[in-house]
This record gives structure tokens, sequence and C-alpha cells, in this order.
């Protein structure tokens, strides 16, 4: 089985890529697309020069990859994709052989952690808005990492079951450091997932965020949480 997970950034996305990776029988790859991304666009990004000269930057060679059967010999192969890095001209047609699963968190907590490692993020670097396109081009389960963090066990029993894969404990926990399928960008923003050793325990209150793109980013993620697992 193929896993393509879709989210936006500071989305516990990194998290799940080590909860999945940690099982034996599961490869893990970083957001493939991310050099192809930085190259055709150009956007000044924390660790830029170190992605681009570190990943294959031909989107189409990047679909060929994901299209082809999991590395290593694994029985699965789960991907931690960017909405984002989805820009105009990237083929898409290769998730058509992949369970597609699309992660959430409130635009509030993103905003939160997302300027804490880069100043002020544009829409589109939220990733709402192509998450939104992506989740209705890609249908799949859609989850929360809230509820995720709030009974991880129960969370992905239920995700797992949902998508036909075997629940397996090893998800739940890890051993504290980085991995070697971690994205060349690691240094600058896996410094908490690295200390981890499990998913953080629950979310507190929503932090008090004045952001233009907030409200915008509210109504995408509104509309997909309306359609997420619940349990």
């Amino acid at each position: 089985m193929k896993i393509a997970m879709w989210s936006g950034p500071r989305n516990l996305s990194t998290a799940m890529m080590y909860a999945f990776g940690n099982r034996p029988d599961c490869a893990a790859s970083d957001e493939p697309f991310f050099g192809a991304f930085l190259a055709r666009t150009g956007i000044d990004h924390p660790m830029r020069d170190e992605t681009v000269a570190a990943m294959e930057n031909d989107p189409a060679k990047v679909a060929a990859a994901l299209a082809g059967q999991p590395p290593g010999g694994k029985a699965h192969w789960y991907q931690k994709h960017m909405c984002h890095h989805m820009i105009d001209g990237f083929p898409l047609d290769w998730a058509e052989t992949c369970v597609n699963v699309h992660l959430l968190r409130h635009p509030a907590r993103v905003i939160a952690s997302y300027i804490q490692k880069r100043e002020s993020p544009s829409l589109d670097d939220l990733g709402f808005t192509r998450q939104t396109e992506i989740a209705a081009a890609l249908p799949g389960p859609i989850i929360d990492s809230a509820d995720i963090r709030r009974d991880p066990q129960r969370a992905l029993k239920v995700l797992c079951a949902e998508i036909g894969l075997p629940f397996d404990d090893a998800m739940l926990s890890w051993e504290a450091g980085p991995r070697p399928y971690d994205g060349a960008w690691a240094p600058h923003w896996y410094n908490a997932v690295h200390q981890s050793t499990g998913f953080a325990d629950a979310e507190g209150a929503l932090p008090e965020i004045d952001h233009p793109h907030l409200a915008e980013a509210l109504t995408h993620y509104e509309a997909l949480k309306a359609k997420a697992l619940t349990f």
C-alpha cells in the first residue's frame, strides 16, 4: 500500500511520518516535491539551496518514482506531501495509485507555529486553499491533528481501519533524533520532533492570532473539518 498524506506545514505531518516510518513494514518519504517546488518557483525559503541540491528537481521524474513500488522491498510506503508544493504543471495522476489521506490543523495553530520559523507566510504558504483542491481531486479520509494528539492510539487505529492497514503499536513511539529519510531542511524545522519519542499531549486553548490570512484559511479548514473522521 502507498499512502499519500496531504497537509499544509506545521500540521503534525512530521510526527505522522515518524509514526508510520517506525513500522517495520513501511518505507517513508519526506516531501518529495519540495526541491522541484523551490527550483520552479524561486521562493526564498530556509535552507533553500541545500534542499534544491539534495533532491530531484524534475517533477515528472519525482512523479514517476512515486508511481513505482515502495523502496527497500517494504510492503507499504508512507509519503508526506505538502499541498502547496503541487503547483500548476506538476503531475497529480501518480497519486491515483495511492490511498490519499488529508491531515488538518486549525489555522490559528498553524500560523502560530509557522511564524516562529519563517515570518509573514502568505495564504499559499499555509496550504489551505490547495488542500481544499487536492482533497476534492483525490478523495480520501480526512483527519484532524487535534484528534490524533488527544488520543493517538484510538485515532491511528481508526485511520488504519479506514484505509485497510493493520494497526501496529510501533506507530505510537519512536527513538528521539533524526531519521535517514528526513529532508535536507530538517535542521531548521524539525528540532521539536527530533526531541520527541511520541506524539505530544493534547493542545490547549487556541492561540490568539491576528493575521491577514486567518479568516480565509479558517473557511477552508472548517469545510474540510466537517468531513473529517470522528471518534
